[in-house]
């Protein structure tokens, strides 16, 4: 089915038309697979086998005998190994987040009704912090697979999975639910069906948001590194090979030079995977703005890619793919439970009241587990473990503040100025993406020859974590600004707090309440790790409910765990319902029109 850019099309302005059309007009081009073998054949059939090799290498590591702490070396020839290792740890983390994220993204926005079910339910998962997940996924997965090392290793991976995944659903959902109504009249008029809104629209909206919180979801999965590879449960003591538990023996050790060895290898890593990835990903979204020049100069493009004969292969399969999908039943027609008709009928209606059984199902038996084991908690513990709550609370919202203070103006800045942008965004990747937790006892040693105790300098290191969260999405939001609202806020003759409030604040307002609620969800996170660290040989703790969870989790108290995890829910929770529900809702409902 081929479409005309003519009809409605021509209605649509700016960065409406350029997204359909992106992805709706064919483009006739020359065919690699008629030109003779090159050195770009030789150059894609290496990359494949160097794929071959990696699964095979990590597969032995994952089909190996289980060893519950494995000896990790601090000399520098184990190194590379270590950081090869954690790098696919964090891959396969980011493929089941973005899996996750279009489904559940996808069916929170669509099917009618999931959102007030699935949207507390995320906000509650989001709340949960890493070593909440903890005891479940390795006391689950070890005696899921007792005698191999899977169970260890998939553990690790879903625990930085829930360090990426939560922002990349919101960043999603909201994209879904700020699309333009003229956009989708234009969908409906065309007779577009589900998959193929999903593939021409939705994803293509979404796309500048989404990628943009990728990177930041592969930082906050470093963030949490040393955690996932490295953690001690009751008297068992788990560590994993890789960069993380590297880190996290040299720090116990006192080896200065393993520290500075392992900070080396995660920015080489880091910045490895920005050149390889994000960059020439963040150039391939240009063609979904609104804006007609050229797109990013790359330091390295996957542009040799396109005119291989496998890629060519690959493409053509892939066109047939969507062809074949598009022509079932549930590819063609758009399904009544995205429709909203008054009276759905057929099986397809009773999708989304199934779903939405099935999660309140799963919510019913998770309440009841938590209320049997919290039983053991005596009132004068939830009393201290409510002061902990708000003195946490107190921290985080500083932290959120803080933040917000310094991002806006400097992401907005980077997000309108594209030279900038593209000298900056390896500097910004690689230091958002650096674990923050390896900076704390330097951070921590600074506040304290100033004469701040843990109390108070918590919240520096919670910030060291958070503000990416909201900077990441202030870029994205800046960047997908009209061209037109642009040349309004250069050529207004109005001063220039009129221009922020007028203009520029609204325009960024959608994206920037997704990055206050991921994070503010984040700083919930990072408490566990602020508030309860080691420095200098010596263990120091604040008071509040990080410190509370993670000393939990050190001496197997489970009871104490989940009431900790419990209050730091509901507190997440009531917050989101209270403050960033509405403020939400208003971004989506008065000022998604301004993207």
């Amino acid at each position: 089915m081929s479409f005309a850019p003519e009809g409605p099309f021509l209605a649509l302005r700016g960065h409406g038309a350029a997204v359909i059309m992106a992805r709706m007009s064919s483009q006739a081009g020359h065919d690699p697979r008629r030109t003779p073998f090159s050195w770009r054949d030789g150059a894609a059939w290496l990359v494949v086998f160097a794929l071959i090799y990696t699964v095979i290498n990590v597969a032995d590591e994952w089909r190996a005998p289980l060893r519950q702490s494995a000896v990790i070396h601090l000399e520098a020839r184990y190194l590379p190994g270590y950081t090869f290792y954690s790098l696919m740890r964090g891959i396969a983390a980011y493929v089941v987040s973005f899996l996750f994220t279009m489904v559940y993204g996808y069916m929170m926005a669509r099917v009618r009704g999931a959102s007030r079910v699935m949207l507390p339910l995320l906000d509650i998962l989001q709340s949960i912090p890493v070593l909440g997940f903890l005891p479940g996924f390795v006391l689950a997965l070890v005696h899921l697979f007792p005698h191999r090392n899977v169970g260890l290793e998939m553990a690790s991976v879903l625990m930085i999975f829930t360090g990426q995944v939560w922002n990349m659903t919101f960043s999603f959902y909201n994209s879904l639910r700020s699309v333009p109504q003229d956009l989708v009249e234009v969908s409906q008029l065309s007779g577009l069906g589900w998959w193929q809104r999903f593939m021409s629209l939705d994803l293509s909206y979404a796309a500048p948001g989404l990628i943009w919180n990728s990177m930041m979801s592969m930082a906050g999965g470093w963030f949490f590194l040393a955690v996932s590879e490295a953690f001690v449960l009751g008297d068992h003591d788990f560590r994993l090979p890789g960069v993380g538990a590297y880190m996290s023996v040299a720090i116990e050790r006192g080896d200065g030079e393993a520290q500075v060895l392992g900070v080396l290898a995660m920015i080489i890593m880091i910045v490895a995977l920005d050149v390889v990835v994000w960059r020439p990903v963040v150039a391939w979204a240009h063609r979904f703005s609104d804006e007609q020049g050229r797109p990013a100069t790359l330091l390295f493009s996957w542009d040799w890619w396109g005119r291989t004969r496998l890629a060519a292969w690959l493409g053509a399969f892939g066109r047939k793919t969507r062809l074949w999908i598009a022509s079932l039943p549930i590819g063609g027609a758009m399904p009544d439970v995205l429709k909203r008709p008054r009276r759905p009928r057929g099986w397809r209606a009773w999708t989304g009241r199934v779903f939405i059984w099935l999660v309140w199902a799963g919510i019913i038996a998770s309440v009841g587990f938590y209320i049997d084991l919290v039983q053991t908690v005596h009132w004068s513990q939830w009393l201290d473990l409510i002061r902990d709550t708000a003195l946490t609370f107190g921290r985080v919202l500083a932290s959120v503040v803080f933040a917000t203070l310094w991002t806006v103006p400097v992401g907005v800045w980077i997000g309108t100025h594209k030279k900038w942008a593209r000298r900056l965004q390896p500097v910004i990747q690689t230091a958002a993406s650096f674990p923050a937790p390896m900076l704390y006892p330097l951070v921590l040693g600074l506040a304290i020859s100033a004469g701040f105790g843990l109390e108070s300098s918590s919240i520096a290191l919670l910030l060291l974590g958070t503000q990416w969260y909201v900077l990441f999405n202030v870029i994205a939001g800046a960047s997908g600004m009209p061209n037109d609202l642009r040349e309004v806020c250069s050529l207004a003759t109005l001063r220039r707090s009129r221009v922020w409030t007028a203009y520029i604040l609204p325009a960024i307002f959608p994206q920037l309440v997704t990055g206050w609620i991921t994070a503010m969800g984040g700083a919930w996170n990072a408490s566990v790790v602020a508030e309860y660290l080691r420095y200098q040989g010596c263990t120091l703790s604040a008071t509040g409910l990080g410190a509370t969870i993670s000393k939990a989790t050190e001496h197997g108290d489970f009871a104490t765990l989940a009431a900790a995890v419990g209050l730091m829910s509901v507190s997440v929770v009531g917050f989101n319902r209270l403050v960033w529900r509405p403020l939400s809702r208003l971004a989506q409902n008065r000022y998604a029109a301004l993207q």
